[in-house]
């Protein structure tokens, strides 16, 4: 039979892997009105010849949703976030607090940290 009239039956070990590796999840569930952010890192800097180092690099103000939290409270009443998972954001320079899980680096902001949605 040609390989390409295979077929692998749904639930296998290879069709379980490839659903994983479009599905990321992460551990890390922000409270209230915070937002996970992973940074987006822009693409090597080149002045002339000579190569920006990493260290006189600027962090990227910019990244992509990882999780949310439930919202915040005004009046008794939760309101829900503006962002959601898998947004692009532009975040304030020195926004939120830096951490790093799973050998990644994160960004745990507030909502109002986050100054902008990036339109598709």
């Amino acid at each position: 039979m040609p390989a390409d009239h295979r077929h692998k039956a749904p639930g296998t070990l290879s069709s379980l892997f490839q659903f994983n590796l479009r599905r990321i999840t992460v551990d890390i569930r922000p409270l209230g009105d915070r937002v996970l952010i992973e940074s987006i890192d822009e693409e090597i800097q080149k002045q002339g010849l000579l190569y920006i180092p990493d260290t006189a690099k600027e962090k990227p103000q910019q990244g992509k949703v990882v999780a949310v939290g439930k919202g915040r409270f005004e009046d008794g009443k939760l309101i829900p976030l503006d962002v959601k998972e898998g947004d692009v954001v532009l975040y304030g320079k020195y926004a939120g607090t830096e951490i790093k899980h799973g050998g990644k680096e994160y960004l745990i902001v507030r909502e109002n940290d986050i100054l902008a949605i990036v339109q598709k």
